[in-house]
């Protein structure tokens, strides 16, 4: 038998339509119920996981994120969202996410929990000591360099332009030479 598909997406639909399982048309009652966004702030924000820069509305009710979607407004994204931007409220609204910073001190086995303050304490405590062993005044030649080759940093794609650049240019002024983005891996 010869069939184009033409004609056989014509039997198919003529079989559907005549053996009772397919669509019907006739109108169903709407059961609308109140939108849980309703009297909720909305913000707009940025997706945190690639570099596209897809705009996400969260809605926040009593200070707690009550959902979050894509923006309809958005040029980028014109409120589409990938399956992970689409899960991005399990970022805010999740019980095993950590709430505080852990530390594990150089050989231990264990992690335990620090606040904030001593945390970033303890970061800059590193970065200084690292800067300070790794930093060249001078290369090989006798040029002035002043750069520190013991660190390295990633930017984050969820940065905005402003905030790559002050981040550059404080990266710079510890005299970084290796700095690279999200956004070009």
């Amino acid at each position: 038998m010869n069939v184009s598909r033409r004609s056989f997406l014509k039997i198919s639909g003529a079989v559907l339509a005549t053996s009772g399982l397919g669509v019907s048309l006739k109108p169903i009652a709407a059961h609308a119920r109140e939108l849980k966004i309703k009297y909720a702030q909305k913000t707009t924000t940025v997706c945190p996981y690639c570099s596209v820069g897809c705009s996400i509305i969260v809605s926040v009710r009593d200070g707690k994120v009550i959902n979050t979607e894509g923006d309809p407004d958005s040029p980028i994204s014109r409120g589409s969202l990938c399956s992970k931007g689409g899960s991005i409220y399990q970022m805010a609204v999740n019980q095993n996410r950590l709430g505080k910073p852990l530390y594990r001190a150089p050989f231990a086995t264990s992690w335990k929990e620090v606040d904030w303050e001593w945390a970033l304490a303890k970061i800059a405590e590193n970065i200084k000591k690292s800067r300070d062993v790794s930093f060249k005044k001078t290369n090989s030649k006798g040029e002035l360099v002043n750069r520190t080759e013991g660190i390295a940093s990633v930017g984050s794609a969820a940065m905005d332009l402003e905030e790559c650049f002050t981040y550059q240019k404080f990266l710079r002024g510890l005299g970084l030479v290796y700095i690279e983005h999200q956004a070009r891996i």
